[in-house]
């Protein structure tokens, strides 16, 4: 009979390093959205070749996550840890977060519980949290100057008003410090996370420990930027081992450092010295299908829109989507998500397909024949449309939230790419 309790600490691998080759964990991709967008950072659904937080190839439920736990832990009972990392952020999908921590807590009471945020919208959770004996929160500070941070984050969703520039950068290092002044008022241990970013804060980072220690924090992660294709920051190089091991060393003279982190991705399982991801992606898979209606399984409609008020882009000209959800009677903008870059053919419709897995239908003012047909076939409807978001949402979740009124905004013309060339429109050529 086991002897510890959930305050037994040394069974988390990431925050003890002497664990990490006893104890593993599991995340559970629960938390699809996120409320700030940082310039670093491209989630992705379905993805299975990247290995860096912020991607997942599946989502759970918070019932499935607790089927999905049991499964893991039959085939890797070593694992100590169950955490919420994402693909978003936690707090921005508070209902389901806070769901999975409770279920997870009673059905599997010596689980360690960890969640990993932003900070901007923990704090109204945090009693709850402590009830629950929630043990370990991993908080990411990218700056403790807003001037920097404005330089981080391209805004800040604050419920249904979006804020930039300094004046975002601000409102979320408020919250951040709050979160982390609070979290440990109630006895919760708290890494900070900070994302080195090399001509952006990595001059800074002794400041950010500095500020760190002042609040309490038990320990840093310096983690080197990976670099994204789809974001303002591609461009930036990674910082190199020689680099991040000095702002490490700097950085410990104020708190303790991580340096065994390995960039989890928001649905990892296993060791980390023996990650099994990979191998318990068919479970995460089939937990992820369990239990769900269609309708429930496809929420969110996606539109192509340049200024998010009409629908006014070709399905081929959108760089990104605005997805919307109902909420309480009316409707809401839930995030952004980028498009596949152009070229590669139909490639580009079934990443596409991928990225808008949880999507009923989505809103263009044109399509071509190949993403229609591949998009059709992936379940998602396209609905050529024109005129406000909200009008044609209507249309779409009238009746209980099925698609109902589909018929009266299609219009849709074969008109994109045809014997002479392709515009780029989204007819399929890429």
């Amino acid at each position: 009979m086991n002897t510890y309790t959930i305050k037994d600490y040394d069974r988390h691998p990431c925050f003890n390093p002497e664990a990490k080759g006893k104890y593993g964990r599991v995340h559970l991709p629960v938390a699809p959205k996120c409320n700030i967008k940082c310039n670093f950072c491209d989630r992705k659904y379905d993805c299975v070749n990247e290995s860096r937080p912020g991607v997942t190839s599946n989502l759970l439920t918070p019932e499935q996550a607790n089927i999905y736990v049991g499964k893991i832990l039959e085939k890797e009972p070593r694992i100590s840890v169950a955490g919420i990392a994402g693909p978003g952020d936690p707090f921005a999908n508070p209902e389901s977060t806070m769901a999975t921590l409770r279920i997870i807590r009673k059905n599997y009471p010596e689980m360690l519980l960890c969640v990993s945020s932003n900070g901007m919208g923990i704090a109204p959770y945090i009693d709850e949290l402590a009830e629950i004996q929630v043990s370990h929160v991993t908080i990411t500070v990218c700056a403790v100057d807003p001037e920097i941070g404005e330089e981080i984050y391209s805004r800040i969703t604050d419920g249904n008003i979006v804020y930039r520039g300094i004046q975002g950068a601000t409102l979320l290092l408020e919250r951040q410090s709050e979160a982390i002044k609070r979290l440990k008022e109630v006895g919760i241990t708290v890494k900070i996370n900070c994302i080195v970013i090399p001509g952006i804060n990595d001059h800074h980072i002794e400041a950010v420990a500095a500020r760190m220690r002042e609040l309490g924090a038990d320990l840093l992660n310096c983690m080197a930027m990976f670099p994204n294709v789809n974001t303002p920051f591609a461009g930036i190089p990674q910082p190199d081992k020689k680099t991040m091991n000095n702002i490490m060393n700097i950085a410990e003279k104020y708190l303790p450092q991580m340096r065994h982190c390995t960039r989890c991705r928001a649905d990892a399982a296993g060791l980390l010295d023996d990650d099994r991801t990979e191998e318990f992606r068919g479970c995460l898979s089939s937990c992820s299908t369990i239990g769900i209606p269609f309708g429930e399984k496809r929420p969110y409609v996606a539109v192509a829109t340049l200024e998010g008020i009409l629908i006014n882009q070709h399905l081929g000209e959108a760089n990104s989507f605005h997805i919307w959800e109902p909420h309480e009677g009316s409707y809401r903008f839930v995030e952004e998500r980028e498009a596949p870059t152009s070229g590669g053919g139909i490639i580009r419709w079934h990443k596409l397909a991928k990225i808008l897995g949880d999507c009923r239908a989505v809103l263009v003012s044109g399509i071509g024949n190949n993403p229609l047909d591949i998009l059709m076939k992936s379940g998602i409807e396209p609905i050529e449309a024109s005129g406000f978001i909200e009008d044609a949402l209507d249309l779409i979740y009238e009746g209980n939230g099925n698609v109902k009124g589909i018929a009266r905004l299609k219009g849709r013309h074969k008109k994109a790419c045809s014997s002479g060339g392709c515009s780029g429109s989204g007819g399929g050529c890429g």
